[in-house]
């Protein structure tokens, strides 16, 4: 009886010692996802490892990894926003219109801006957007799917208003208004890495510190992984998803600014389907579709995969339709594992009171 007994525990403990290994590996899964991409293009792909194609790739990376910190937000508070590709598209668009005309008062005179005017400017539009789908989501009680589906088309209808459909073309800036360093943003660099790499690792290490730091980070946990909760428990949920739609509204402000400063011309269609890669960046670094989990770190990890595996695939000649397709699949599996993930993890603790 006794030998059952012992053989049925080592069998349990078996199991349980597979499902821990399964779960790190679950957990680990965008750092194992990141070392296969890059090992199967650094193999596959040529000129994959030359460093012009590293500079492109992280630069490349930088623009996703600031839409999807901003995203991390808004997800893990349980929202989504689906404007923040219109987004960039709109505050590129204000910021060339600024750089090249500036604000015609119409009685023959304008006012031009320096380039910290500009970008002010252009991330109070963006934060203003934000705001607009926080009142909408918190006051008018619209789903997030649906209050930021609408603000996806008025902002990309408000970014072909602004031009006619039309480019704003060399955005070199004038010396004489101080606009000149304007281009500075996307084509800068900084101790010899670009500076969009440098605001992406601010603005990360800004975002892991408010969430890991701060009661604004642990009221955003706590709206998603419970909203009602949150609210008995004294927490203001309808001021902390103003908050991340406002931030994720700036995020989306700061890539308008750099990419526009990057080419040196504004088009009413920069950003189409940007947020694709921002909600695949943030559900493949561990945020949770449901709420309430989440981390910036991984998020990151997961901005770098989705770029290598971007960039990659234009390397392989890929049409631009397969890889539209492969990006579909990588945010279904995403979001499928972090099920599986959830699943274990509730049968883990499940057997732990059991025993």
């Amino acid at each position: 009886m006794s030998s059952i007994k012992s053989a049925s525990a080592t069998q349990e403990g078996s199991r349980a010692s597979a499902t821990s290994a399964l779960l790190l590996l679950l957990h680990m899964r965008t750092f194992v996802a990141l070392i296969l991409v890059f090992g199967f293009f650094a193999l596959a792909a040529p000129n994959f490892l030359s460093a012009a194609n590293m500079l492109i790739i992280s630069k490349h990376v930088a623009l996703n990894a600031l839409l999807a910190i901003g995203m991390t937000f808004v997800i893990i508070a349980g929202g989504i926003d689906l404007s923040v590709g219109s987004i960039v598209g709109l505050c590129a668009m204000v910021a060339g219109y600024l750089v090249l005309y500036g604000i015609d008062l119409g009685i023959g005179w304008s006012v031009q801006f320096n380039t910290l005017e500009i970008c002010l400017i252009v991330l109070l539009a963006g934060v203003f957007i934000g705001f607009v789908n926080g009142m909408l989501i918190t006051k008018l009680n619209v789903a997030p799917f649906i209050a930021t589906l609408g603000t996806l088309y008025v902002a990309r209808g408000a970014a072909l208003l602004f031009s006619d459909g039309r480019t704003f073309p060399n955005l070199a800036g004038n010396p004489e208004y101080g606009s000149d360093t304007f281009k500075l943003i996307g084509s800068g660099t900084l101790f010899g890495f670009p500076l969009s790499i440098w605001i992406m690792a601010v603005v990360a290490l800004l975002a892991a510190y408010l969430a890991t730091r701060t009661p604004l980070g642990r009221h955003i946990y706590a709206v998603g992984g419970n909203e009602r909760g949150a609210a008995l428990s004294g927490v203001n949920v309808d001021r902390t998803k103003l908050f991340v739609y406002m931030f994720s509204g700036l995020c989306a402000a700061l890539v308008g600014l750099i990419i526009s400063s990057q080419l040196q011309a504004s088009h009413p269609a920069t950003g189409e389907t940007f947020e694709l890669n921002a909600i695949a960046a943030a559900v493949l670094g561990g945020t949770s579709m449901s709420g309430g989990r989440g981390r910036i770190g991984g998020t990151i990890i997961g901005a770098f995969v989705i770029g290598i595996l971007a960039d990659g695939m234009i390397m392989m000649g890929i049409s631009s339709f397969w890889q539209t397709v492969i990006k579909g699949l990588v945010i279904i599996a995403a979001v499928v594992v972090d099920q599986i993930q959830q699943r274990l993890q509730a049968r883990v603790i499940l057997q732990q009171h059991s025993n």
